[in-house]
């Protein structure tokens, strides 16, 4: 028991601290840099704020790694809930990882770009016009990404609904949580004058992460455990 609740307090830190990264990068970040619609203004401000563009790379790297020790002690909690569910939730978080890198190095390059440390010969105008296109292909990136941030949660609410040693409305919150960011990620796809009015919809959806993190850190889990059915 003793156990169990300090890898929840555990899992209950990294999760906080993933969210908050999660957040700067994906909120914060693009709000000081991003013109939507403005590629010279967009350049201007990733060079006038070259430190903060390059505090968004490490803080995704960083993420990242964060989120390979918040899998390992999730799959440790849930594990005798049921292995099999802990193991796909597992499989599907880290498969997130490699392309997160991938998209990094993007990041990374636009930057060079457009400071003219690489295609030199190119003209401004030209270098500006490369550059974006590495974000855009990031920009879609983390549209695929979004499906399996929906998808990894799906198991991952199977779990804490039926751990007995966490609230089910927990997990339904989950679930519906996983279930919003895949009708997100394909309405981005198929429908992207739709994404603003999706993504406001499903704004409650979206503190269903938040609110289970805090649980873990805060309440922990219960201290009276009944059997667990494994099947």
């Amino acid at each position: 028991m003793n156990s169990l609740k300090k890898t929840a307090r555990l899992a209950g830190i990294l999760y906080c601290v993933w969210v908050i990264t999660g957040l700067y990068g994906l909120m914060y970040l693009p709000s000081k840099i991003m013109v939507r619609g403005d590629v010279v203004a967009t350049a201007n401000n990733i060079i006038a704020h070259e430190f903060l563009f390059r505090t968004g790379i490490i803080n995704d790297l960083l993420s990242s790694i964060i989120g390979v020790f918040l899998i390992l002690a999730l799959y440790r909690l849930f594990k005798l809930v049921n292995e099999r569910q802990a193991t796909l939730m597992v499989a599907l978080l880290m498969v997130t990882v490699p392309v997160s890198f991938i998209m990094e190095a993007f990041n990374i390059s636009s930057l060079l770009i457009l400071k003219g440390e690489i295609l030199k010969t190119f003209e401004l105008s030209h270098r500006q016009d490369v550059a974006m296109l590495f974000l855009k292909i990031n920009d879609y990136g983390v549209l695929t990404l979004e499906m399996f941030w929906g998808l990894w949660l799906i198991p991952l609410a199977i779990l804490v609904y039926r751990s007995h040693f966490l609230p089910r409305f927990l997990g339904i919150w989950l679930a519906i949580n996983g279930f919003a960011y895949v009708v997100l990620s394909f309405t981005s796809i198929l429908f992207p004058q739709y994404k603003d009015m999706v993504y406001n919809i499903s704004i409650p959806a979206f503190f269903g992460e938040l609110a289970f993190a805090l649980w873990l850190l805060i309440k922990g889990v219960k201290s009276n455990i009944p059997a667990i059915d494994k099947q």
